[in-house]
């Protein structure tokens, strides 16, 4: 049996028999928030407001821990995650910690019977995902993935409107980009300590808090003396992530996966390096990788750091029209160029939407629109685009058996 059997297997047996419990429209959830960081900060509000107010909130940094604390009335501080699965009727757990924490505390949640809400990427490494899956399933959890175009209103409209009765014609490219090269969303939550921006540590912070657990930060992954830059930009770090490719392309990649039905690419090329940049990171600042797909057509993406370029976008393009689509809008271009565009405006807040669907899933059981196996194949796409930046070469991928074929 192929590892995506196993995984297709086990997902039948998610059914809406799966909790016993029936939920009252207005019943509230005891929700825990792990990692509260810029991330897990945006979050919190989302759930407050749908009626999910906190119970608990954790950080490895107390006074990051306690700033969460102090906008969720009410709610008990942790600094390990293994103590906030033992609280009494927990019913689900946030995490949004930095990405080498999330298969570790997913599982430890899934397999504690807590609802899991686990921002992208899911994964740090290709070989996490299907753990994290079967956890999932053997437990009958829901597990949403933080990939908010899932659940947004106008990228649904786009894709059942004009992606799938075809309006496009054949789609044999996808162009996606995000030109954000140089910034760091770490270095900018810690702006909420001081003012800061790009690869930099906050002032004050070179030496390290008494109240930060740094042995406890590494301990998924090779340990090293406290180092300011990597805590404060991990993102720009391999160690703690898959950089721009598993932190901006990851979102692209699930809205093309979604709108084309397809899922796992058959190859990645990546061309790119550190060519702008010149303070220690080690993930490239600039890309250009090209995917191709079993249906017969190519993705790719772009990311350079450059000044006066459209931020981001993805763009369908068909035979007989095309598609550019970005959170705050999409626009269809028919073949004749001197028609007009038709413009459709994103009007609802994506990641509101996203908590909602969450929520309601936890109550109902059905499966969330960002399930944890669409989270698993759209990051399974960004790590073979940076295994290509690694490796110098053009990677194949056995999407059965979920293997990297050999050079």
């Amino acid at each position: 049996m192929t590892r995506r059997n196993l995984i297709s297997t086990a997902g039948a047996a998610f059914t809406a028999v799966s909790q016993s419990r029936i939920w009252g429209a207005n019943e509230r959830l005891s929700i825990a928030l792990i990692g509260c960081g810029a991330r897990g900060l945006q979050l919190q509000p989302h759930f407050q407001k749908l009626n999910a107010p906190l119970t608990a909130v954790c950080d490895l940094w107390r006074t990051r821990a306690e700033k969460a604390q102090s906008l969720a009335a009410g709610s008990r501080v942790f600094d390990d995650h293994r103590k906030v699965l033992e609280i009494p009727g927990l019913d689900a757990v946030i995490i949004a910690t930095s990405d080498h924490w999330h298969a570790r505390i997913a599982v430890d949640a899934l397999s504690a019977g807590k609802d899991v809400y686990v921002e992208k990427p899911l994964t740090r490494t290709i070989e996490e995902g299907v753990g994290i899956i079967n956890a999932a399933r053997a437990n009958n959890r829901v597990c949403q993935v933080g990939a908010q175009q899932r659940s947004g209103t106008h990228y649904m409209q786009a894709r059942d409107e004009y992606i799938k009765p075809g309006k496009l014609g054949k789609i044999h490219l996808v162009r996606t980009w995000w030109n954000d090269g140089l910034s760091s969303g770490q270095a900018r939550a810690a702006s909420a300590v001081a003012p800061t921006g790009g690869h930099s540590v906050p002032p004050g912070l070179t030496t390290k808090p008494d109240d930060l657990d740094w042995n406890r930060y590494v301990a998924p992954v090779r340990w090293r003396p406290w180092n300011p830059p990597q805590f404060f930009n991990f993102r720009n770090y391999m160690d703690f992530c898959g950089g721009i490719l598993t932190d901006k392309y990851v979102h692209w990649v699930d809205v093309v996966h979604m709108f084309l039905g397809e899922d796992v690419p058959l190859t990645a090329d990546t061309a790119g390096g550190i060519y702008a940049a010149k303070d220690g990171r080690t993930v490239p600042d600039t890309l250009n990788v090209h995917y191709e797909y079993p249906g017969n057509w190519v993705c790719t993406y772009t990311n350079v750091p450059q000044a006066g370029l459209q931020r981001e976008g993805i763009e369908f393009c068909g035979t007989q029209a095309h598609l550019r689509i970005d959170r705050t809008k999409f626009e269809v271009f028919p073949s004749d160029a001197r028609e007009k565009p038709l413009v459709v405006e994103c009007k609802t807040d994506l990641v509101e939407e996203h908590v909602a669907n969450f929520i309601g899933c936890v109550k109902s059981r059905k499966m969330p629109n960002g399930d944890v196996e669409m989270g698993h194949r759209s990051a399974i796409a960004a790590h073979l685009g940076n295994l290509s930046w690694i490796e110098r070469r053009r990677v194949r991928f056995d999407s059965e058996r979920e293997l990297v074929l050999p050079a």
